[in-house]
């Protein structure tokens, strides 16, 4: 036989055994019905709240469709590079493939199932995460300024329902969407904190958000100046305090201890000083926290931000 017939009976057996064992690997990486904890995080840290493995497991979900999409067109590329390589013997062109409608129409159709399947999952995902409760256990309007960040804790402390009756200035930046819905007598109390403030547990830079365990808690976020972005690292999830609008979103913390908050909008010099911390503790302890800072005179509440236009604060009443 000739030298390049045996070349080529050679690269037969590779030929053949090379799809199969693609799509042996395809079938076993993606038929396993594994949740988010049979796989490593990927540089996510432990969620700590009831909709943070949402977010995990969407993030492993993408990190898998990309591997199996990078190791198909690896292997198409191996494939050409070893099976369609120059022959040493043979001179002439090889015979040129053009206007494979087949070809064509596959690597137009599959990114956009792609694209279609990542969309479908990060909407639906979305959509979770935003949506608000009829009536959330307890409200803290988390306040964002130059440089640090404030946190009412719109709660009825005292017990009293005749007290706090009426909305009180300093939270007019509010939307009545939310309004509406704070607890009835909830005078509240305020912590507030300046870019040297620490915890005093921890030594941690930045003032503390108190949180209760297994309890649903709405943020709403506000702004005094600038665009800022609350980010409680192992929450998984931030979102924007955007001055003259209103954001909300609501967790459940299923784990005690203090965990680090951050920034994550440039908003000035100092913004890399705008830390602070949450800590999450019994709802008994979480009580008695609120009634230490009343008896301290941080009863009330701070200035929540830029109030909003009458078109702009009832905007979206559709939401809830």
């Amino acid at each position: 036989m000739s030298p390049n017939g045996s070349d080529r009976s050679s690269r037969r057996p590779m030929r053949r055994k090379l799809p199969q064992v693609l799509t042996a690997g395809l079938i076993l990486a993606t038929a396993t019905g594994c949740t988010y904890k049979d796989f490593p995080r990927l540089g996510m840290p432990t969620p700590v709240t009831e909709e943070a493995p949402r977010i995990l497991s969407l993030w492993q979900g993408s990190w898998a469709a990309a591997l199996v999409t990078g190791v198909l067109v690896w292997g198409l590329i191996l494939w050409s590079v070893i099976f369609h390589r120059r022959s040493r013997t043979k001179i002439e062109v090889p015979q040129q493939t053009r206007y494979n409608m087949p070809i064509e129409a596959l690597y137009t159709v599959v990114p956009l199932i792609i694209v279609s399947v990542l969309f479908y999952f990060t909407a639906r995902d979305e959509s979770k995460l935003l949506s608000l409760s009829e009536k959330p256990t307890h409200t803290v309007n988390v306040v964002g300024y130059q440089w640090s960040w404030g946190f009412n804790y719109i709660e009825n402390v005292d017990g009293n329902p005749s007290t706090g009756s009426k909305i009180p200035s300093e939270l007019d930046a509010i939307p009545d969407r939310y309004t509406k819905q704070f607890p009835e007598g909830a005078e509240g109390v305020y912590d507030a904190g300046v870019p040297g403030t620490r915890n005093p547990q921890t030594g941690n830079p930045g003032p503390t958000l108190w949180l209760p365990k297994g309890e649903r808690v709405r943020f709403i976020l506000t702004s005094r100046d600038v665009i800022h972005s609350f980010w409680v690292v192992p929450f998984l999830m931030k979102q924007d305090v955007i001055p003259g609008h209103t954001n909300a979103f609501e967790v459940v913390p299923t784990q005690e201890g203090t965990f680090l908050g951050k920034c994550a909008e440039l908003c000035g010099v100092d913004h890399s000083r705008m830390l602070f911390n949450v800590k999450v503790v019994s709802p008994e302890r979480y009580q008695k926290h609120l009634e230490e800072l009343a008896k301290k005179g941080q009863s009330g509440y701070i200035p929540s931000g830029i109030e909003q236009t009458d078109p702009a604060r009832n905007a979206e009443t559709n939401k809830l």
